[in-house]
């Protein structure tokens, strides 16, 4: 069962990421899971259960790409950790957050928004604690963030502005 829910939520992923969420039909959101109509129905019986084990999958794929084995240093954990997310959004999200694009879909959804703020708490709360800037969530969080949104009109200069930004954070202030 878990195996079947993977190759589905994989297959709803990219057919969100590529089309969007309003455009593909049922049957582009089948034949993008591998599986009949009546099989996708059995594991997300609605769109709104097709966005969310998407957009779960998802959390699981970033969080993996950008946390696993960041160096101990802490600039060392934070400049890879920014470079990561550059590199995640040149591959997979080129268009911005996909997270944010669901929420802007259906803004009255509040599962979408709690997913939503649940995976950017997770994203801050690992980052504070990889880069040993305890207490610093909100400004790791804005950093990566606005690497987010900026990545579509800057690229690469993004990445390196936030890295430069991020190294200040260990000089500042708590």
């Amino acid at each position: 069962m878990a195996e079947m829910i993977e190759r589905i939520s994989a297959g709803l992923e990219r057919a969100f990421a590529a089309r969007g969420f309003a455009s593909p039909s049922v049957e582009e959101l089948r034949d993008a899971a591998g599986v009949s109509l009546r099989t996708l129905y059995k594991y997300t019986p609605s769109r709104a259960d097709m966005v969310l084990a998407a957009l779960e999958h998802r959390h699981r794929r970033y969080m993996g790409r950008i946390f696993t084995e960041l160096p101990e240093a802490q600039g060392g954990a934070l400049d890879t950790l920014l470079a990561r997310v550059g590199g995640w959004m040149a591959e997979e999200a080129t268009h911005g957050c996909l997270f944010h694009a669901a929420v802007a879909a259906d803004p009255d959804s509040a599962r979408l928004r709690a997913l939503l703020q649940r995976h950017k708490a997770e994203v801050a709360e690992r980052a504070a604690s990889a880069c040993g800037l305890p207490g610093r969530e909100a400004e790791l969080l804005l950093l990566i963030e606005g690497l987010t949104q900026s990545w579509p009109l800057h690229g690469a200069q993004a990445v390196a502005a936030a890295q430069q930004l991020g190294r200040a954070l260990f000089q500042a202030p708590q």
